[in-house]
């Protein structure tokens, strides 16, 4: 064999080795991470620790991958078909009914980790609270029984409000938590106006609309396309002078009002270790859900001053926090 054949059949041999080496290693487990907002590094970076402290570290023993659907909806069912069709070994929607739903639909047998905000035994994802008693288990993050209080902390910041826009995504709005807010909203003497959003233009729409109503403050839905439209609803509010209410505390930073509700990067984290210990052998059927009891209050003095609000000492001394 002359020297030129012999190097180019070392190289070949060198350069198929690693291939071969890789492809007898065992494939990694892997978790389909399925969510419906914009890519959130915060979001995936307390799901992926909620992962690690359960000892699935994600490159190592697991493998995490994401889809994030940024508010397209429509795109789920060929998502779910291919994270089902695969045999993934869970599907976590954490902060993402629509997703919880379908996957519950789709699927009997890979195990579901969800986090929802609505009673997942109403919505059929599990048998109890207690005792899930299928493949799917999770967090109820608890915005519907917050709606309350989420207005009357409002009407607190805005004492002369009467006509509340309530933005919602009518592809991701429970009717229970609809109903909730409706009924908290009579009890305060609150008139509510309900204004639907599933893309970017629609939600400038619905601002139009609140406006041509003489809408007195904006009360949004929790919503994962929302979330990723975060800086452009506080724009806006901000443009029209509008007092904003929102579930989570990543709004107030973008320059809402105020929110009230779960810290969301815990809930994540929570959703994360859930699904580590199903990698680890634990069944879901017998992990309880998790019902969530870190609340925050956030307000945002720079946005109540631009909108000329004065703050009432009694709500800066209950506010876990207060962005100047």
């Amino acid at each position: 064999m002359n020297r030129r054949a012999f190097i180019k059949l070392f190289g070949a041999a060198t350069a198929a080795w690693p291939l071969a080496a890789r492809a007898q290693q065992p494939a990694l487990p892997v978790v389909a991470f399925i969510n419906g907002s914009a890519a959130d590094p915060e979001q995936a970076t307390a799901f992926r620790e909620g992962l690690s402290e359960a000892g699935s570290v994600d490159g190592q023993n697991v493998a995490l991958e994401y889809h994030w659907l940024e508010g397209q909806y429509d795109r789920l069912p060929a998502v779910m078909a291919d994270v089902v069709r695969r045999r993934v070994s869970v599907i976590a929607t954490p902060g993402f009914l629509p997703g919880a739903l379908a996957a519950k639909a789709a699927t009997a047998t890979i195990p579901i980790v969800f986090a929802v905000t609505d009673d997942p035994v109403k919505l059929g994802l599990v048998a109890s609270l207690a005792r899930p008693g299928g493949n799917a288990t999770g967090v109820n993050f608890l915005l519907g029984e917050l709606a309350g209080k989420r207005l009357a902390l409002l009407q607190q910041l805005v004492p002369k409000a009467a006509r509340i826009a309530l933005l919602v995504n009518p592809d991701n709005a429970p009717q229970s938590i609809l109903k909730e807010v409706e009924a908290a909203a009579r009890a305060l003497g609150l008139q509510i106006s309900a204004h639907e959003a599933r893309t970017s233009s629609e939600i400038d729409a619905a601002f139009v609309a609140s406006g041509r109503e003489q809408a007195d403050a904006l009360f949004a839905f929790g919503d994962g396309f929302f979330h990723g439209r975060r800086v452009q609803i506080a724009t806006l509010a901000i443009r029209d002078r509008l007092p904003t209410s929102f579930t989570t505390r990543e709004y107030v930073e973008a320059g809402g009002l105020m929110s009230y509700g779960t810290n969301l990067a815990d809930t994540f984290r929570q959703a994360g270790m859930y699904a580590g210990s199903i990698l680890k052998g634990a069944s879901p059927a017998d992990l309880p859900v998790v019902q969530s009891s870190k609340f925050e209050f956030v307000l945002n003095i720079q946005t109540a001053k631009s909108l000329g609000l004065t703050v009432p000492p009694s709500l800066l001394t209950i506010a876990d926090e207060v962005i100047e």
